[in-house]
């Protein structure tokens, strides 16, 4: 069996910088991966009537539908398809998904997804198929889930720029179990050409008093929408989090702290004011 994690996707900091004339809007976003995530599993699949079989089970699995329209089934299939087409014979798979995210939460749940699945089935198949092109035909947050580890995206999430640092963000997420819709969002925005993210915060990304000076454009116009999301940013202030601010879309947001252990302390500490919040305290990943 071959396993990889597919880890949460954390905006620090989401500048809305103009909008296409095809609707897309232009981001400026300064993201970072967390080591908790989901996992993705692939193992041989004996006497298989069809190439890919998807299983999902975790907490999250309930909400999700194990069809061919699912994003990890999607991506097993857009892979094998490029590899087919170099006469590659592909042993069948069985996929299990353990949904440890939350849905539809602002932290790139399914794009991570899809991203270990094209990871580990590269893997798992010994192919060399370019993923990032595969990647971008999917969605656009998913090439930037490939990388999972520090990054500036621009543009609507094609354009990366990886970061290099050793320093880890030690954070407490938090979702209210609410989902928000990303295009009622963007609808609320009342600007829509805001300043780009300077290249001094890009080169000072763990400088709290630079993050604070960033900002989420999607946050306000999300709160309009989900009131609790500020109730969030209200609980982690309260435990003392360095930063604390909503993450892409939402509805879940972070807080920041010195170490895990003062994360793990807040984390408890919201869970039993909020213990139908979903809370959990990490650690991120490295260049």
């Amino acid at each position: 069996m071959l396993e990889r994690v597919a880890h949460a996707k954390i905006n620090l900091a989401l500048h809305v910088t103009a909008q296409q004339d095809d609707g897309y809007h232009i981001l400026d976003t300064l993201v970072v991966f967390t080591e908790f995530g989901d996992v993705i599993a692939i193992k041989e699949k004996l006497n298989a009537s069809s190439l890919i079989t998807l299983k999902i089970e975790g907490p999250f699995a309930q909400e999700l539908d194990e069809g061919a329209n699912n994003l990890v089934s999607r991506a097993a299939l857009a892979l094998a398809y490029k590899i087919h087409d170099l006469d590659k014979q592909l042993a069948p798979v069985e996929i299990t998904l353990t949904k440890n995210l939350p849905v539809a939460s602002g932290i790139g749940g399914g794009s991570a997804d899809a991203a270990a699945t094209l990871l580990a089935l590269q893997a798992y198949w010994q192919s060399n198929i370019d993923l990032a092109a595969v990647a971008f035909e999917l969605g656009a947050d998913i090439p930037m889930c490939l990388h999972s580890k520090p990054l500036r995206a621009q543009g609507i999430g094609e354009k990366i720029t990886p970061i290099k640092t050793k320093e880890l963000f030690f954070m407490v997420l938090v979702n209210p179990n609410v989902e928000v819709s990303t295009p009622e969002i963007f609808k609320k925005l009342a600007t829509k050409n805001n300043p780009a993210i300077t290249d001094v915060a890009i080169n000072n990304l763990h400088d709290l008093k630079i993050l604070k000076s960033l900002r989420n454009d999607l946050q306000m116009p999300a709160i309009e929408i989900q009131p609790i999301i500020q109730n969030i940013i209200d609980a982690l202030e309260n435990t003392n989090a360095n930063i604390a601010r909503m993450s892409g879309s939402g509805a879940t947001c972070f807080g920041l702290y010195d170490n895990l252990l003062e994360a793990e302390i807040a984390s408890k500490q919201i869970l039993q004011r909020y213990p139908n919040w979903w809370c959990v305290a990490c650690a991120t990943t490295v260049s």
